[in-house]
């Protein structure tokens, strides 16, 4: 049985510069931290960074919850991402944006007030 997300995985060519960027967005280092796989706990989840792959656009993507969708993405701006798409409104008082991060994969945001953490197993 499928149980949620769990791991996010963003191939980045630059290990060290992809770890410092998004321990930035992330407030925080990585809690494994190897050659060949970055791994940070972000509420619950895991992004890891890889040395290998493509960084793209046309994969699967991930949204990361956040309380204030407008500040986190003037945040992440500021921190060298670029819009890919901007906030949009999708329903039921649920806000999306995707970014791009500075390696070219599309990083997820999402505000969503019908989301209950408490259903996470």
């Amino acid at each position: 049985m499928i149980k949620g997300l769990r791991t996010a995985i963003y191939p980045v060519p630059d290990m060290e510069r992809g770890k410092a960027w998004y321990s930035s967005v992330f407030g925080a280092a990585p809690y494994f931290d190897q050659p060949f796989y970055a791994g940070y706990a972000v509420g619950g989840f895991e992004l890891g960074l890889v040395p290998d792959g493509v960084p793209g656009t046309a994969g699967s993507r991930v949204y990361w919850g956040v309380d204030n969708i407008e500040a986190d993405v003037a945040r992440i701006l500021a921190l060298g991402a670029t819009e890919h798409s901007a906030i949009q409104d999708v329903g039921e008082g649920i806000k999306v944006a995707e970014l791009n991060d500075p390696f070219g994969n599309v990083l997820g945001l999402i505000y969503n007030p019908v989301f209950k953490l408490e259903d996470v197993r």
